[in-house]
């Protein structure tokens, strides 16, 4: 199963995409997409967890509810 989605990125991002895809080091944009989306994602889910518990701890010290 797959999205579709619509982006606009700048010039120069396109055009190193382009490269790397001329180069053979992707089979198309989609790819490159997917794999940034992906590390993107993976990289920041550490930082994500840790903001929610952290929020977690500051309702709980706070006593709300």
């Amino acid at each position: 199963m797959t999205t579709s989605i619509q982006a606009d990125i700048p010039d120069r991002l396109a055009q190193q995409a382009a490269i790397l895809i001329r180069d053979g080091w992707a089979s198309d944009l989609d790819e490159i997409l997917t794999d940034a989306l992906r590390r993107y994602l993976s990289s920041h889910s550490a930082e994500l967890s840790e903001t929610f518990v952290r929020e977690d701890l500051e309702w709980g010290l706070r006593g709300d509810g």
